[in-house]
């Protein structure tokens, strides 16, 4: 007879698409985990993705899945530790195939890779869901429908577990709502049912704090001489050590560097959060009302109160859109006066946009290092003996974006003293909104790949 060890450990390998690989490394190496997790998809991601995939139809997922492979799946395989992600992106099942080379690349041909498919719900709304109002916006979808490039739903953790109920050591996703990444393998592991609304809350809790991987181990807090942190320059991500129940223990691979605290895990715990009391996400309504943080040990967080209550009727889907282009601009002043000339380069250039007919784009024009944070010059009774001239505005057309980054190089010769070090940058706005659409709708599948590719 089978028994269900009674603590889960759930490590974080990426918090993000450019994240760190080696303390995804140390966790495989060392952290004796059932799951790592690599999270990697911002809002605007996929959408940037699907762009790439338009050109390029092998591509559209996580340009680092490659590296994070060659680095973890060995180590992984080696100490029974299955790996989730979403670097999918927009090409799951190509990326599930990537993964597949890697692993026989490295004399690992017994990997089996299990692709979850269904949050691309684009041709559908297209299709069905184009009267549906934008989130925080007084549009349809239909005001966007020129300009769409991608529609992704989040799903939830209950679109992963046919997965998890395979033997896949790998896992790969598209659009998955953070949380649901750590959650699932919860599900799975425990059996916590589908209504089970308080361990669904816990579990969410948990996925909450580990999704961001060094953001609770003390990246994005230090503060030197208020916040320090300890070595630093070997931040480990964390890792959970959770039990049937839902609570957990916040914790890292011993002598890596960083700390988790309760400091650090209130700083993410609030993280994003509008309402603690009513998070929604696919799965269930998550409340931290009242979740608890005790610290007991070094490194060692305990983290219980988490709970839940019934899952909303619709799915969060992110849509992303064309939305013109930046032109940006940098040129430098140093020396005597600096601030002063920088200034008479800002004025300049907006007065020659003005001329061209550019009065209603939205801009900026900022002396980096004097006012391009706060919007405002403060006083101050020393002048700054270097200054950076920055121009940045969105206009609808790459040739007008030409023309903005233009006019700040030409300051060379049509400017203040001193100008140096110009730089122009075009870029491509790719903009995201929100949409909810009924939860009915989306329907998913999970592909099961082996060292034959099928």
């Amino acid at each position: 007879m089978n028994t269900i060890p009674p603590i889960l450990r759930i490590g974080t390998g990426a918090g993000y698409a450019g994240d760190r690989i080696p303390p995804a490394v140390e966790l495989a190496e060392k952290g004796q985990l059932d799951y790592l997790v690599f999270e990697c998809l911002a809002e605007r991601t996929i959408a940037l993705a699907q762009l790439e995939r338009s050109q390029q139809p092998e591509r559209g997922f996580d340009p680092m899945l490659a590296e994070r492979m060659r680095a973890v799946l060995a180590p992984c395989i080696a100490h029974g530790t299955r790996i989730i992600s979403n670097m999918g992106a927009a090409n799951p099942l190509q990326a599930g195939h990537e993964v597949l080379a890697i692993a026989r690349e490295l004399g690992l041909p017994q990997v089996r890779v299990a692709v979850v498919l269904g949050d691309d719900v684009l041709a559908h709304l297209q299709a069905d869901g184009l009267s549906l109002p934008v989130l925080e916006s007084d549009q349809t979808l239909a005001d966007l429908q020129a300009q769409l490039i991608s529609a992704n739903a989040y799903l939830g953790a209950e679109a992963l577990l046919p997965a998890l109920q395979s033997d896949a050591q790998v896992i790969i996703t598209g659009r998955v709502a953070d949380p649901a990444l750590f959650l699932a393998p919860l599900m799975h592991h425990f059996g916590w049912a589908l209504d089970d609304w308080t361990r669904l809350g816990k579990g969410v809790l948990v996925g909450h704090l580990l999704e961001c991987a060094a953001q609770i181990t003390g990246g994005y807090f230090a503060d030197t001489g208020y916040k320090d942190v300890p070595n630093m320059v070997r931040l480990g991500f964390p890792l959970a050590e959770v039990t049937s129940s839902g609570d957990a223990v916040i914790t890292k691979v011993a002598g890596s560097g960083g700390c988790v605290t309760v400091a650090t895990c209130t700083e993410q715990l609030l993280y994003e959060i509008e309402n603690p009391a009513s998070y929604l996400q696919p799965d269930v309504v998550a409340d931290f009302s009242q979740v608890l943080l005790t610290q007991l040990g070094p490194d060692r967080v305990q983290v219980t109160g988490g709970c839940g209550s019934p899952r909303t009727n619709t799915l969060k889907v992110t849509v992303g859109y064309r939305d013109g282009y930046i032109g940006e601009g940098q040129i430098s002043y140093a020396g005597q006066g600096a601030q002063a000339r920088g200034q008479l380069a800002l004025n300049l250039v907006r007065a020659r946009l003005a001329d061209a007919g550019y009065n209603d784009c939205e801009g900026r024009y900022d002396l980096i290092g004097v006012n391009a944070i706060f919007g405002q010059t403060t006083a101050s009774p020393h002048e700054p003996t270097e200054v950076r001239a920055r121009v940045a505005l969105r206009v609808p057309t790459l040739q007008q974006a030409q023309h903005v980054v233009h006019e700040v190089e030409a300051l060379y010769l049509n400017g203040p003293a001193g100008g140096g070090g110009a730089t122009r940058s075009v870029r491509e706005v790719i903009a995201a909104a929100s949409v909810l659409m009924p939860r009915d709708a989306v329907h998913t599948s999970t592909v099961l790949l082996n060292a034959e590719g099928l």
